[in-house]
């Protein structure tokens, strides 16, 4: 619907542009007529397949199996960009020599194996990555150290149930760093 209302946006813009003899885009040239009136067989014609999309794949597949792998990766590939976009915070990449591109893209794509990891292992507890790493987001060492009498001491602030929890799952040896 909004593909086609667009089109007729652009169509109605195109024609005020014709009425004063003005240039238009040549992508729209093809839904007039050589009197400059609408082709409304042409607007027909390529409205016969608005909403549809086509997909094809290289593997020899069944439809059922294409369209499984179709609609599960989409949305786990969506989801890697909304987790990149989100917890991992990547912006747009502000570099243009080719070992910074492709460092920053190694960077992203680390970022996302570690979500990726953080998930496999919060699978147990039934929690997501991203609760996981806003729960410990609080979480911190405190380091003290005199250097006069060699003393010093670590202290990391006391840890909430749900905190002790996601490390223990993740890692039993997190736990005992953190007391």
């Amino acid at each position: 619907k909004d593909f086609r209302e667009s089109r007729y946006d652009e169509i109605q813009n195109a024609q005020l542009l014709k009425n004063n003899n003005e240039p238009i885009k040549t992508e729209l040239e093809k839904y007039f007529t050589k009197d400059g009136k609408p082709n409304e067989n042409m607007i027909a014609e390529d409205e016969m397949f608005d909403g549809f999309s086509y997909i094809f794949s290289t593997k020899k597949l069944s439809i059922e199996e294409i369209m499984n792998l179709y609609f599960h990766d989409k949305d786990i590939v969506e989801k890697a960009f909304q987790s990149l976009k989100g917890i991992v915070k990547v912006r747009p990449v502000r570099h243009w020599l080719y070992n910074r591109v492709i460092s920053h893209v190694f960077i992203c794509y680390l970022s996302y194996l570690l979500l990726s990891l953080l998930k496999l292992s919060l699978k147990e507890i039934n929690m997501s990555p991203i609760i996981a790493l806003r729960e410990l987001d609080s979480l911190y060492k405190v380091y003290l150290k005199d250097q006069r009498k060699g003393f010093q001491l670590t202290k990391t602030v006391a840890l909430t149930k749900i905190q002790e929890k996601i490390l223990k799952t993740i890692d039993k040896k997190l736990l005992s760093n953190c007391t």
